[in-house]
């Protein structure tokens, strides 16, 4: 049975027991405590913990998940893998234990030909929370006999989210695989043998504190008692397959064979072998799907993981032998095998292609530059007749540069030295508390939402500022640090509730609206509008007078900021399809931010825009402003949305009905909450004001719109204008004429750099009187200003041979523009060790930059001209302290 086909046969079973099937959310997930969904009951955490009330009663839906804590663990084990598919039934406040167990046991044990998954009875084994009698007569009741319903503690039978929320008993369901996979007993005995293949948690208390798994406080039972399923999609599907583990199943083992051909070695021969050929099959599908979904690779969280999980693929397949590039090799076939269930990766693969492959060549220019520091810290190990790599250097080279331990660790013994794995694990385990300290106090500082909850509960806020900008209405709720009050009083600020607003909340990357409320004895300034919880736009003010609650008010939006920001989001929409339109299909949304008279948008793109296709974004953004195009917008159901082709951000949450904006029809079509204009041509102008990168695979342009703009345009013709007057020459004179002078500055900057070494050098003989012994090493040190290039480098080779045979080393610092250094060794100070790549890099950073090359001869460079004293007392340190 393919994976493809258990998955649609739990959807059916529950859609005909009238669940709503719910696609999978993006693993972009709108929730600041996860940095991807990690849990097929994510989305539903709103209607859980009572944020959202449940739009239906009763949900199904296959949940894309990654959990990311145990990558260096992936194919070791033959349970765990990064990115997987959750099954879930979800019950909210309708059917509690005995309807979930009943429809698990049904679907688990049910015949194939009548769509169940045709699980031998005889095979299932149960747990329940120990004393959980209810559940274990239900379990009797469907007909597991009690020998096989295990009885087991809080740490595995009691389900909550780590923080203060809903939680509950939960029964697990095995399946017994047989005895050549383990002991007899059940799940207590061998869960290798007993495989949990689904989770069924009971939720029916409010948890008030967490502390660990089996210790928290109960506040109340929930006022509704739901259920929360999660079945795991591989592995169910391993044991339907008959294969040993889930990286053997049809959606994975093709990559599996892929490597293996690639490589010219076999899965099964080898046990190391086996362990990198899983690792490349897990982090390809897992590599596969974050990239479908948005993230590209990067240094910072999200684009971090992705950059680890295509690095071990590189590293794994270049342990297996393979040196050439390999992701554009492995991912069409990962790409291939999961487009039956996630038609979006044909349109985003252009996109997710370019990423890989850019991901790569940059892996590769990482492992030269890398090699460096490991044949410096070898050579130094060497020198020491050491046979060990210290792990701290192992450490650096992971943290610096991306470097997996066992690579460093092959490398090393390629020359005879083994690495210390302690010191390297003790560190990595230092690294790992203190992101995982990071993150539990990211999690637990959200604040409390329970007042806006209460305020919810009373009924959605309708935002009718589409239409009207000056809304009648009355004050439903005032919150004032954290708690519902029934007054505010003159000076203070708060936030209030409205029974419908005018005032748009930030969100989309439009700015809030500003504005005023009065009322009777009583005016408030709006300073903020946010939507803390789905439905509830809460508005902050600033109170002068006495506001009390229930009070009539008129609510009124400041019209031209407002027009302002339409007018900037709306040449949001249009740069998007210009992008799409001039650069290609891949370059999606990556964040937008807009307010009147300015506006920015990130894409994801893997090069810089030239000077050229720049101006042809901004000239076809005004010819799109010019053609006077309607903006319009329907609401229509977010499948119907999306067979248009509107474009969606990624991890953003939509509901079953969704707002289009649309511009020139298919050219521009999104899914879009915020405000907008209505024709084009209100927008006047835009003004693109640069393009750069933001990150990993990520660029950013921003432009100045409507009036902004024209100013812009303005001071920049004054500007053109002064330019003229003091050259002389006509506007389009302007270039040439800045050119030629700048070309006679370099070239008389030139002639004085070569003028200054010149008298340099024929003062050599006295500036080698400066050296002074250092160590036993002869050291001299000298700051040349305006000496750069050449000139530098013949002084420093010059002096270098003066100073005789002895030990000797010579250190200058010059350059005109910017700082440059270089510093020369003769051959009797390089027999002492003293090697001018690695000096070099001392003074350089003494400089703010960076610096190599040869034993004999290295330069480098750096921005702060004015540490050149410190550049060349950095080198003197070093003899020094030399051994």
């Amino acid at each position: 049975m393919k994976t493809s086909e258990i998955r649609s046969r739990f959807i059916d079973f529950f859609a005909k027991h009238d669940h709503v099937d719910v696609p999978s959310a993006s693993l972009l997930y709108n929730d600041p405590t996860l940095l991807f969904v990690n849990a097929g009951m994510v989305p539903f955490k709103p209607y859980f913990l009572g944020d959202e009330p449940a739009p239906y009663a009763r949900a199904v839906s296959a949940q894309k998940c990654v959990r990311t804590l145990d990558i260096d663990e992936v194919g070791k084990t033959t349970r765990h893998g990064t990115f997987f598919q959750m099954l879930g039934n979800f019950s909210f406040g309708d059917y509690f234990k005995e309807g979930a167990i009943r429809f698990a046991w049904d679907l688990v044990t049910g015949k194939e030909q009548d769509g169940g998954l045709g699980f031998d009875p005889e095979k299932v084994w149960v747990t329940a929370l120990y004393g959980d009698q209810e559940t274990i007569d239900l379990w009797l009741k469907v007909g597991i006999p009690r020998e096989r319903i295990q009885e087991r503690g809080l740490k595995d039978n009691y389900w909550h989210m780590g923080v203060p929320g809903p939680g509950g008993p939960c029964s697990e369901i095995y399946i017994d695989r047989g005895p050549e996979f383990g002991a007899d007993g059940g799940p207590e005995a061998d869960e290798d043998r007993f495989l949990e293949i689904w989770n069924l948690v009971f939720q029916q208390e409010e948890l008030s504190a967490v502390r660990a798994k089996d210790d928290f406080d109960v506040l109340r039972p929930l006022p509704h008692k739901n259920i929360d399923t999660g079945a795991g999609l591989e592995r169910i599907a391993l044991l339907k397959q008959g294969v040993a583990n889930m990286y053997e199943i049809d959606e994975v083992y093709p990559v599996i064979a892929k490597a293996a051909e690639l490589s010219g070695r076999r899965y099964g021969d080898d046990p190391t072998d086996d362990v990198r050929f899983r690792v490349v099959a897990d982090h390809v599908r897992s590599s596969l799907m974050l990239m479908t979904d948005g993230v590209t690779p990067g240094n910072e969280a999200r684009g971090y993981v992705l950059r680890r999980l295509l690095r071990r693929v590189i590293r794994a397949m270049r342990l297996l032998g393979v040196n050439d590039p390999v992701l554009l090799e492995l991912l069409p076939v990962s790409r291939d095998l999961m487009r039956v269930s996630y038609p979006d990766i044909d349109a985003n693969w252009p996109r997710v292609a370019e990423a890989a492959e850019a991901e790569e060549k940059s892996f590769r220019r990482t492992l030269q530059s890398g090699t460096v520091m490991f044949d410096t810290a070898v050579d130094a190990a060497k020198g020491e007749h050491a046979t060990t790599l210290s792990g701290d250097k192992a450490f650096q080279l992971h943290d610096t540069y991306g470097f997996p331990i066992d690579l460093t660790m092959e490398m090393a013994a390629e020359q005879g030295l083994t690495v210390d794995r302690a010191q390297f694990d003790a560190l990595m385990k230092e690294q790992k508390e203190r992101a995982r300290a990071d993150a539990k106090a990211k999690k637990g500082g959200a604040a409390s939402l329970e007042a806006y909850r209460e305020l919810r509960e009373a009924g959605e806020v309708p935002f009718l500022g589409y239409t009207d900008l000056d809304v009648n209405t009355t004050v439903r709720g005032i919150v004032a640090d954290g708690a519902a009050v029934d007054r505010a009083l003159d000076g203070t600020t708060v936030e209030i509730v409205l029974r419908e607003t005018p005032f748009y909340a930030e969100s989309g990357g439009q700015d809030a609206d500003r504005g005023v409320i009065v009322g009777d004895g009583f005016n408030l300034n709006v300073i903020d509008v946010q939507r803390p919880v789905p439905g509830l736009v809460v508005h902050r003010v600033e109170v002068l007078g006495e506001l009390p609650l229930g009070a009539t008010v008129d609510a009124r939006v400041d019209a031209a900021a407002r027009h302002g920001a339409s007018q900037a989001h709306t040449a949001t929409h249009i740069v998007h399809a210009a992008l799409r339109e001039l650069v290609g299909p891949t370059a999606t949304q990556a964040g937008s931010y807009n307010k009147p008279g300015y506006m920015r948008f990130d894409f994801s793109a893997t090069h810089g825009l030239s000077e050229a296709l720049k101006a042809e974004i901004e000239g076809r953004s005004n010819e799109a402003i010019a053609a006077n195009y309607a903006v319009s917008a329907q609401e229509m159901p977010l499948e119907e949305a999306k067979a248009l082709g509107a474009m969606a951000m990624f991890g953003e949450k939509y509901p079953p009905l969704v707002r289009m904006v649309e511009l020139a029809g298919p050219w521009s079509r999104e899914l879009c909450g915020g405000t907008h204009v209505g024709t084009t041509a209100e927008i006047g102008m835009l003004n693109l004001l640069s393009e750069s990168s933001i990150g990993s695979g990520v660029r950013r342009v921003e432009a100045l719109v409507a009036g902004d703009a024209f100013s812009k345009f303005a001071a920049e013709r004054a500007l053109v204008t002064a330019l003229t007057d003091t050259l002389r020459v006509q506007p389009d004179q302007v270039v040439g004429r800045v050119e030629r002078l700048i070309g006679q500055l370099k070239d008389a900057e030139k002639q004085i750099a070569k003028l200054n070494a010149e008298k340099l050098l024929a003062g050599s003989a006295q500036l080698v009187q400066q050296a002074v012994d250092v160590n036993g090493v002869r050291y001299l040190g000298v700051a040349t200003p305006g000496v750069g290039g050449g000139e530098l480098r013949t002084l420093a080779m010059d002096l270098r041979d003066r100073l005789g045979s002895e030990p000797a080393v010579v250190a200058l610092v010059g350059g005109a523009d910017k700082p440059a250094a270089l510093v020369a060794t003769n051959a009797a100070a390089r027999d002492l060790g003293l090697k001018a790549g690695q000096l070099i890099s001392l003074a350089s950073a003494a400089l703010g930059g960076k610096g190599g090359g040869k034993d004999d001869l290295a330069q480098g460079g750096g921005t702060d001209a004015s540490a050149a004293p410190q550049a060349i007392a950095a080198v003197r340190s070093a003899l020094e302290t030399r051994g």
